[in-house]
């Protein structure tokens, strides 16, 4: 096999790869775009059922809270990402009682 043809088939196989990558980076972006409005969607239901159970709108403590994590300083940010996942999670499963709750009052 002469060089010529070696460099060519070099540059073929990259160019086909570039195209593979982008094509499958493209596919990537749009299932992370599905992934990500479907997991809001369900933030938000799960946020609506908690504020209906306890009367309060969260939306407002939630931006409040985020807002209070950049105010402090760098050593504290981690404990309160930390202390806002941990509520988050504690709210979702109250709002997972709650549905469970209904359910078994429902049957």
């Amino acid at each position: 096999m002469q060089m010529k043809h070696l460099v060519v088939f070099a540059i073929v196989g990259m160019v086909v790869l570039l195209g593979f990558n982008i094509i499958n980076g493209n596919q990537r972006e749009k299932n992370r775009e599905a992934i990500t409005a479907s997991s809001q969607a369900e933030v938000a239901d799960t946020q609506a059922a908690v504020s209906e159970n306890n009367g309060s709108d969260t939306s407002s403590a939630n931006d409040s809270h985020t807002s209070d994590i950049v105010s402090q300083p760098l050593g504290q940010q981690p404990k309160a990402i930390l202390d806002d996942a941990t509520s988050k999670i504690d709210q979702a499963q109250q709002a997972d009682a709650a549905r469970l709750e209904q359910m078994t009052s429902a049957q």
